[in-house]
């Protein structure tokens, strides 16, 4: 599958290739049944335009419903497709869009896919918004969560809570290690039988489809060489550990992820790291090059600057990130 592009990459690592290409061509690249996850934020049916491109709510859904077909044709029948999407208002009204709603409804309905689970991603640094419903009316309360729908291609997707458990509380902790003290087994009033499994030590606790992260990254590397070579960052960036969460509950080493919505790639990097095969594709060229400082660990300041310059030069310059256990080399493969 890999091989499956005329074009060249951007820019390429051990695990994955980075190509500025409209994703809808690039997913029609690739064979079906080959990947294993689909996990993306795509640009949100905003009010306001967005630099990085965003779809009228008119329009959105069925400009999504495109890509909906193609990564239905590209999954497995045990991969996933997660997409984040965040929440909006009605032009010049304080009533919610249903857009993202719409869009769970009809990649169900229409394209076939099934709602494995729903999950919500609460990010408690987000600032307030609409300004004119929550700061200057005072009618709203901030919108802080986003939607995040887990579809699957079959009833039985890959999935292992197992790989995403959470540490125990501290209480928890002490009723595993003194049950009699803390806990006695008994029938709830709702009906529940807790018995003494309850206090087996299963290595944590499974997390629950509320997904609290912060996204108030403000050293990251990426963010660094951004405002250390003048260059705007990516403006609508999702923290690794939402991508990190289904990546590691929805696939196993060497399976192959794709974003259709790379922006700064905040999903190959994180592929990267945990050693998933990846693809990403952006239609911004300047992101995309960007995108390359999250890879470029011990690289020094000026390096990164003439990297930078030479992806921007060409869409298919082709450099390759190579890895070593204690070096980092960078070489043009031009």
């Amino acid at each position: 599958m890999f091989d499956s592009f005329q074009q060249k990459p951007l820019y390429f690592s051990k695990f994955g290739k980075a190509y500025v290409m409209d994703s809808l061509v690039g997913l029609k690249k690739i064979s079906d049944n080959s990947v294993d996850l689909v996990i993306t934020s795509p640009p949100f049916a905003l009010l306001r335009k967005k630099e990085y491109g965003n779809e009228d709510q008119n329009v959105y859904v069925d400009w999504l419903m495109q890509f909906g077909y193609e990564i239905k044709r590209v999954l497995k029948e045990t991969g996933s497709l997660v997409i984040d999407l965040g929440g909006s208002y009605k032009k010049g009204r304080p009533v919610r869009s249903l857009y993202n709603y719409r869009v769970l409804i009809r990649f169900c309905d229409d394209i076939g896919f099934n709602l494995a689970e729903e999950f919500f991603w609460h990010n408690p640094s987000k600032l307030p918004s609409p300004i004119e419903w929550v700061n200057k009316r005072k009618i709203r309360v901030k919108d802080s969560v986003n939607t995040v729908w887990w579809f699957s291609k079959s009833d039985f997707p890959k999935a292992d809570v197992k790989k995403i458990l959470s540490p125990y509380s501290e209480r928890m902790k002490k009723l595993i290690k003194d049950q009699e003290k803390y806990y006695t087994p008994k029938k709830r009033p709702s009906g529940h039988n807790i018995s003494k499994s309850f206090s087996k030590n299963n290595g944590g606790s499974i997390p629950p489809n509320l997904l609290q992260i912060p996204n108030s990254e403000s050293n990251t590397q990426y963010l660094r060489f951004c405002k250390q070579l003048k260059i705007k960052s990516h403006p609508a960036r999702f923290p690794e550990k939402l991508p990190e969460f289904f990546i590691k509950y929805l696939t196993d080493e060497n399976d192959i992820v794709i974003d259709i919505f790379s922006g700064s790639n905040t999903t190959g990097k994180v592929c990267e790291t945990l050693q998933r095969k990846w693809i990403s594709f952006d239609l911004s060229h300047e992101y995309l090059a960007a995108s390359v400082f999250r890879f470029l660990d011990s690289v020094s300041i000026d390096d990164v600057f003439n990297i930078y310059n030479s992806l921007l030069k060409n869409k298919e310059t082709n450099y390759e990130l190579i890895y070593d256990s204690t070096i980092f080399d960078f070489i043009n493969k031009e």
